[in-house]
Parts: C-alpha cells; structure tokens; sequence
C-alpha cells in the first residue's frame, strides 16, 4: 500500500481517538457539567450529525482544492475545536464538536477519495482497510489512553491531548503528501450534478443505508458501554479501558480480515459476519454480568461490527465510483448517519425496565433490520465488482 496511505491513518487515529473516547468520558463529563448520562450522549450525536451534514458540504467545497491544503486545513480546525471544547461548558462543549465533526468530515471525505485512487481497480478494500486502521488503532491505543487520562485528570485533560495529537499529523501531511496533488477528477471528470445524481442508484442506496444501520448498532452499544462496565458487570472505572482496548482489538482484526475479503468475496463476509453479530448483542445482554463473558464478547462485537460495516462501505465506494470527488462524502454520512442514530435510539432505551442494558438490545434490533432488508438483495451485495462497475 503506497506510504501516504499511513499518513492520513495517522490523522485519522487522532480524530478517531476524538469520536469514540466519550464511551469512557461520558459518566464524568456529566458530573462535571451538571448534566445526566442521556444529555451527555448528545455529544455523540452532534458529533456524528456535524459529520453527516458535514461530508457532503466540505466535499462539495473542495473538491476543485489541493488535497494537500484541504487535509491540513480540516487537522487545524479539529485541533483548534478541542483546545475551545477543553476549557468549555456544556453549551459550548456541544458545539466544538459539531465543529470538530465538520473538519472531521471534511477530511474523511477527502481521504476516502484520495485513499481509492491510490490504489489499482478493484483493491479499494484494501486501502479502507489501511485508512480505518487509524480508526481501530484509536479504540485500541487512543480511547483507553484517554479514558485512563480522564479517570485520572479529569475528562479535559483528554480533550487537551487529542489537540496535541493533531500536531505530529499536520505535520506528516504537510511534510510527505505532495503538494501538487488537487482533485483533478473535478475539472476532468463528471460535473457535481452528474456526481450527486448517483444517488438515486439502488445499489448506492441500498449499501448505504445498510453501512448507516450497522454502524448504528455499533455507536449505539459502544456509546454507553462504560455504564454496562461499572454498573453491570460491577467493576471498576479503570476496567472500562480493559473493555475498550478489546473492543478496538477486534474492530482492527475484524478490518483487517474484511480489507481481503470485500473487494472480491463481500457476500461472504456479510452472510457469514452478519447472523453472528445479530446473535451476538442479544448474547451479550444477557451475559454482561459476567466479566469473562463480558470481555469476550466486546472483543468479538467489535471484530464483527468492523469486518461487516467496513465491508458495506467498500461497497458504497464501488457504487459511487462514477462520483470519483464525491465517494467519499458518500460513505462518510453513511457511517455518521449510523454513529447519529445509534446513540440517540440506544438513550430511548436508558429509562425501560432493561435499564443499561437497553443499548445492547437495540443494537440487535438494529442488525436484525439490516439482515432483513439484505437478505433479498443478498446477490447485488455478493457482486464482485467487474470491469463495467469500476468506470
């Protein structure tokens, strides 16, 4: 995989760290800011909707820019967004990251676009699979580092270091990316009419409501994952980072086995990585006052929700490929929708009698519709892309 590849997985290692680390930081961002746990979980979902309504926009705006200039620019503002959020109330803490989540998403698109011309025809999984890597390593390295950090300095002091983390990245991206590379597929190819018009495809429309519904069951259990640690499995604060570094093991296992598999064999991964997710919520509901089984479980969740959803996106990638500036806007609001929604759905469930475990249950509701909607349309998802499908 060419070497820029593994710049923009630095910078998404960073943002990533940023998206995830409230699983651990919402029971003390709620104290200290005087709000309940279920308030506190708008801050998920604001990131997630700056990042839907973000995508789309930013992509539209520099799609005729340097990638260079616009990856830079985008690390800047999502630094700059964390140093305001660190010193802030709620109010104002909601609304940085609505701005973190619209640089976000303007350098995910990008990068999404940029990491599949890159790489030859028909291995575009594996270079999402390098870019998600950034991701995973994140819940592998970043969120429980952060997680420790605000057990012990308090949650702000994990907003500080994601601001310091964006440094080594701009710092890579302006050192190593070259210079000259714009989006020359916006003044040679499709105009942005032709580009949007793709998405009255059904294929496009049907991967990305399916990424949008996977993803949601993921954000929508990982969002309140920390209550689930200390409350039903009776452990300590400090072992929601022993979870969380499990979770983001196997979302990097299950990347990496799905990077592949998707660009060649997708059905395979959907109808072997889909039924077990579907039985592997609901399993872990019922056995998360369990520790061994608790850990257990996270780890396979996350190795499941990662191989399944990362593989949907690919798809969206080759659906979306006569929207060569625009892709990855695409699947950026595809996975953000999901990240907006889950949390969101997954709070209704706080005040029912499954109380904390209400999240694990919904996220398998959540699959189950993804399965039923996939399964008739089982043979478009099973496609391998062919020559005509990547023009």
């Amino acid at each position: 995989m060419p070497f820029p590849l593994y710049l923009l997985a630095l910078a998404v290692f960073a943002m990533g760290t940023s998206e995830f680390m409230l699983a651990g930081l919402l029971p003390d961002i709620a104290s200290d800011l005087d709000v309940t746990v279920g308030t506190a979980g708008m801050l998920t979902s604001a990131f997630a909707i700056g990042m839907i309504v973000g995508a789309p926009l930013t992509a539209a705006l520099a799609r005729t820019w340097p990638a260079r200039s616009s990856l830079l620019g985008f690390v800047l503002v999502f630094l700059a967004a964390h140093a305001v959020g660190a010193t802030s109330s709620f109010p104002v803490l909601l609304a940085t990251r609505v701005v973190a989540a619209l640089a976000n998403a303007g350098f995910l698109a990008v990068a999404l676009t940029m990491a599949a011309t890159l790489v030859p025809p028909g291995k575009k999984g594996r270079a999402l699979a390098v870019l998600l890597s950034g991701t995973t390593m994140a819940t592998i390295a970043g969120v429980p580092g952060g997680s420790v950090l605000g057990t012990l300095l308090g949650w702000r002091a994990t907003f500080w270091a994601v601001a310091v983390l964006c440094v080594p990245a701009a710092i890579g991206i302006l050192a190593a990316l070259p210079a000259s590379r714009a989006h020359a597929a916006a003044a040679e190819g499709p105009a942005l009419r032709s580009e949007l018009a793709q998405l009255a495809r059904p294929r496009l429309l049907l991967a990305l409501l399916l990424g949008a519904l996977v993803n949601s069951a993921t954000f929508a259990s990982f969002t309140f994952l920390a209550p689930i640690v200390t409350d039903i499995a009776g452990l300590g604060e400090l072992w929601i980072s022993i979870a969380l570094v499990l979770f983001g093991v196997g979302s990097f296992a299950g990347v990496t086995v799905a990077g592949r598999l998707s660009d060649q064999r997708p059905g395979l991964v959907i109808a072997v990585g889909g039924p077990l997710l579907l039985i592997g919520w609901p399993a872990l509901a019922m056995l998360a006052d369990n520790p061994g089984a608790l850990f257990t479980l996270v780890f396979v969740q996350g190795a499941l929700s990662f191989a399944v959803g990362s593989t949907l996106i690919t798809r969206v990638l080759y659906e979306a490929s006569a929207a060569p500036t625009m892709a990855g806007s695409y699947a950026t609001a595809a996975l953000n929708v999901g990240a907006a929604a889950g949390p969101l759905i997954a709070a209704t469930t706080l005040s029912t009698t499954v109380g904390n475990l209400g999240p694990l249950w919904a996220s398998g509701l959540l699959v189950a519709v993804a399965l039923v909607i996939a399964f008739p349309t089982r043979r478009a998802l099973a496609a391998a892309p062919g020559p005509a499908r990547q023009r």
